[in-house]
C-alpha cells in the first residue's frame, strides 16, 4: 500500500483518532481517568519492548560492527547534528514547540518492523537490520531522553527540558524495560510468538496516547495557533531531514566498503524513526497540551518514510537478479 503512495491505514486510524479528540476531547474526570490509563498502558508498552527485543541477538550482531556502527552514527549522531541546523529556523519558521518536536524526532531510535521489512524487500541483509534495530531501541531507552533534553537546551526550545521528568522516565520508561529483559528468558519465545497480537495492543495504546496528547491540545486551545504556512514549512523540513538521512546513509555505508545487502541496511535502519516508541515516550517526557503539536514532525516523517522508503526498497529489489531456481531432480 505504502509502495503505491496510498495512506497507510495505522496513519489514516491515528489521524481519525486525532479528529475525535477535536470533536469530543476528554475534558475533566474524564481526562483525569484516561491520564491514568494512559500511565499504565505506556508502563505495560516498555515492559514488552523488553521482553520481545531480542538483546541476545542484537549483542551478538557487534560482532560485524561496521554496520551496526554505521547506524548508530547516523540515528543518533547525525540526526542530532540535523536537529541543530533547524535551530535557527526558531521562531521566524518553526515556533519552539514545533521545534522540540524535531528535537524530538532526531533523538529518536530506529525502527524494528519496517527497517526489517523493507530490508528483505530491497534483498538486504535481514540479520544486519534485526541486529541493529534492536540495538538501536534498546540504547533508545536511555538515549532518547538525554539527547532531547540536551538538543533542546542547545537549540533554544522552549518546551521544558524532558529531564523535569527524570521520575517519569526512570518509572514508566526504563525500570519496566528493564524487567522485560530480565523477564525474557524466561517469557520473550511466549512474547514474540503473539507478536501480532501484542502488535495490535502496541498500537491501541499509540491510539490511545494520541486521543489524549490531542485532547489536552484542543482544550488548552493549543490548535488554533497553528498556521497552515507554518504546517506546509515543517512538512518541507521533515522531508530535508529524510533526504539527508537517505543521502548520509548511503555515503557512509560506502566509505566503509559494506557489502551491498550490509549497505541496504545501513540505509533503511539508519533513515528510520519509531512511532511505535516515540509517541509513548513523548507523552512521558512532555507534559501538558503542547504533545499533541511535539509529536506531529514524527507523524509526518513516519507516514513520508513509509512512501518513499518502499519505493526505494522495490527500485533496489529491481536493480539485483532474482536467485536462480534450484533444479528439480528428474523422478527415478
Amino acid at each position: 500500500m505504502a509502495a503505491r503512495f496510498k495512506l497507510d491505514p495505522y496513519v489514516a486510524s491515528i489521524a481519525l483518532t486525532a479528529g475525535l479528540a477535536a470533536l469530543v476531547p476528554a475534558r475533566g474526570q474524564a481526562a483525569a481517568v484516561l491520564d491514568g490509563v494512559v500511565t499504565v498502558a505506556i508502563t505495560l508498552v516498555f515492559f514488552l519492548y523488553g521482553a520481545k527485543l531480542p538483546t541476545a541477538r542484537a549483542l551478538a550482531g557487534l560482532r560485524r560492527w561496521r554496520p551496526q556502527v554505521a547506524i548508530v552514527v547516523l540515528t543518533f549522531g547525525l540526526f542530532p547534528l540535523l536537529a541543530l541546523v533547524c535551530a535557527p529556523l526558531v521562531p521566524a519558521v518553526l515556533d519552539a514547540r514545533l521545534y522540540a518536536g524535531v528535537v524530538f524526532l532526531c533523538a529518536l531510535p530506529s525502527t524494528v518492523q519496517s527497517s526489517v521489512t523493507l530490508t528483505g524487500i530491497a534483498r538486504g541483509d535481514e540479520a544486519t537490520a534485526i541486529c541493529a534495530a534492536s540495538l538501536s531501541n534498546v540504547l533508545g531507552v536511555v538515549l532518547t531522553p538525554l539527547l532531547t533534553a540536551l538538543l533542546l537546551a542547545t537549540g533554544g526550545g522552549a518546551a521544558g527540558s524532558p529531564l523535569d521528568s527524570l521520575g517519569g522516565i526512570v518509572l514508566r520508561l526504563l525500570l519496566p524495560f528493564l524487567l522485560g529483559q530480565l523477564a525474557q528468558r524466561w517469557i520473550g519465545d511466549r512474547v514474540r510468538a503473539h507478536g501480532k497480537r501484542l502488535g495490535l495492543f502496541d498500537r491501541g495504546v499509540i491510539l490511545l496516547v494520541v486521543y489524549a496528547a490531542f485532547s489536552q491540545g484542543i482544550v488548552a486551545g493549543v490548535w488554533h495557533r497553528l498556521e497552515p504556512s507554518r504546517l506546509a514549512v515543517l512538512l518541507l523540513v521533515v522531508a530535508a531531514l529524510l533526504a539527508a538521512a537517505l543521502g548520509a546513509a548511503r555515503v557512509l555505508a560506502r566509505r566503509l566498503g559494506l557489502s551491498r545487502e550490509d549497505r541496504v541496511a545501513v540505509l533503511f535502519c539508519g533513515s528510520q524513526k519509531s512511532l511505535a516508541s516515540g509517541l509513548p515516550m513523548a507523552s512521558v517526557l512532555f507534559a501538558g497540551g503542547d504533545v499533541g503539536l511535539i509529536v506531529l514532525p514524527l507523524m509526518l516523517y513516519h507516514q513520508l518514510q513509509l512512501l518513499v522508503c518502499a519505493w526505494i526498497a522495490q527500485r533496489s529489489a529491481a536493480a539485483v537478479p532474482a536467485p536462480a531456481a534450484e533444479p528439480v531432480p528428474a523422478p527415478a
